[in-house]
């Protein structure tokens, strides 16, 4: 019950984290892509990747997984959100920036990840 609890608690924060990036940034910015979801994703790496490193250099302890990788990260990346922001430039026939945004979204998130392992070795 007590990791069902710290789910519930980290993706709820995750979630609310992510509301705010998609309330106070433009919808469409640089590259007229999705900003929000971009950082979201981009940023929800980044801590999956520093965890994973702590956590395999024993420095987080296992218990964490539940409210930092599974809660937060899991409500705070937008995966469904990318996606349907990806279906939507793809229908208006802005395949370039579709494209732009898949690439994007999977090299930077990818690198993300690795970097937030690197730096805690």
């Amino acid at each position: 019950m007590y990791q069902i609890a710290l789910i519930f608690i980290g993706g709820g924060l995750g979630s609310l984290v992510r509301f705010s990036l998609s309330k106070y940034l433009p919808s469409q910015a640089y590259f007229d892509l999705p900003l929000a979801t971009f950082l979201s994703n981009v940023i929800a790496s980044l801590i999956l990747g520093i965890f994973i490193g702590m956590e395999l250099n024993g420095k987080m302890p296992l218990n964490y997984r539940y409210f930092i990788a599974v809660g937060f990260c899991g409500g705070f990346s937008t995966f469904s959100t990318f996606s349907a922001d990806t279906l939507l430039l793809l229908q208006s026939n802005r395949i370039s920036e579709a494209f732009l945004n898949v690439f994007l979204n999977v090299i930077l998130c990818i690198l993300a990840t690795f970097v937030g392992i690197y730096i805690t070795k």
